[in-house]
């Protein structure tokens, strides 16, 4: 099961007390006071983990809770920190206050740590208090109450490439002949109702990830179909390849649909490199799908036959040389 949202409340631990004490000892009749500080509270902090893929657990277990710190006590002694509660969670979630609304962290990249909800600081014990002319205070603080909230966890999946078509466009064919995944594919519309990830090769060393979006239709950016749910994943990708059946009746009024959702859903997809992929050439007569892919400043293939396979890899990787050399900063 694929799950790319979730809620859930998050519940830092409070600071524990400051302690009032005074040192008794048989020959130290005025020891003054000796209370130790509180613990500070534990915090909830999510870490981007390559090994989880979806948001399911997050389904089942909707609150988090990190341990409070323990009170102080005497002879200066502080309480214990409270233990820090780590979440883990797939590279790409994007964190939504889900109360304002406000965009809270983007987290991609793996390893990368960020504190949900901050534990409370522990509270001052009396030896903090005493002074010249308040020498036996009675005073401690409080331990302060951690944060807590509710987040919004949207997974927008990490991938070099994304594949983007009309419901069966040779999406999922494709896929499924160029890496390990075996995504669902069948002759009729919205076969594939989740994202699905596959690994090509280009060599021993070398590969990319490549995402079989599922399949859009006109009026995806409003709503329309099954690929509006999915539109968000486009976003994490390096290069779209647009994905046009070579048998449509108008290959080229097709692609500009497709491109029309996109800019309509994000100003900034329509900057991304892309490919223009004709598929199931082998529907049409030997060189036809070619010429009618390089009208439109692409080219064609079939995945059943594998013609046009290694020029696909081939154009990817020349694409993602080009779009990492531009990602890079000016050294000017």
């Amino acid at each position: 099961m694929f799950a790319d949202r979730a809620t859930i409340r998050v519940e830092a631990g409070k600071g524990g007390a400051g302690s009032v004490s005074f040192r008794r000892e048989k020959y130290v009749p005025k020891g003054g006071p000796d209370g130790g500080d509180g613990g500070h509270g534990g915090s909830v902090i999510l870490l981007v983990d390559e090994n989880v893929r979806t948001l399911l657990d997050f389904q089942a277990e909707k609150r988090y809770r990190a341990t409070p710190g323990a009170p102080g006590s005497s002879q200066r002694s502080s309480g214990r920190d409270g233990g820090d509660l780590v979440i883990k969670i797939p590279p790409g979630t994007h964190v939504t206050d889900a109360d304002t609304g406000e965009a809270l962290a983007d987290l991609v990249e793996p390893g990368t740590t960020w504190v949900a909800a901050a534990g409370g600081k522990g509270g001052r014990g009396n030896a903090r208090f005493a002074t010249a002319t308040n020498q036996a205070p009675r005073r401690a603080d409080p331990g302060l109450p951690g944060e807590a909230r509710t987040l919004d966890l949207e997974l927008k999946l990490v991938a070099d490439v994304g594949l983007v078509g009309f419901p069966n466009a040779g999406k999922s064919t494709l896929l499924s002949s160029v890496s390990a995944a075996r995504p669902k594919i069948a002759d009729y519309p919205f076969t594939t109702l989740r994202p699905v990830l596959g690994v090509v090769r280009f060599d021993e060393e070398n590969a990319f990830v490549l995402e079989d979006i599922p399949g859009l239709i006109e009026g995806a950016s409003k709503g329309k179909g099954l690929g509006h749910e999915f539109l968000r994943h486009i976003e994490r990708n390096r290069i779209l390849a647009f994905i046009v059946d070579a048998t449509a009746e108008d290959p080229a009024g097709a692609l500009a649909v497709l491109e029309r959702e996109l800019a309509a859903w994000s100003e900034e997809l329509p900057t991304k490199p892309r490919l223009l992929i004709l598929s199931k050439a082998d529907l049409l007569p030997p060189g036809e799908a070619d010429e009618r892919a390089r009208a439109l400043g692409g080219f064609a293939l079939s995945a059943v036959t594998g013609h046009g396979l290694d020029e696909f890899r081939e154009r990817v990787r020349a694409a993602l040389d080009a779009a990492r050399r531009a990602e890079q900063p000016d050294p000017t």
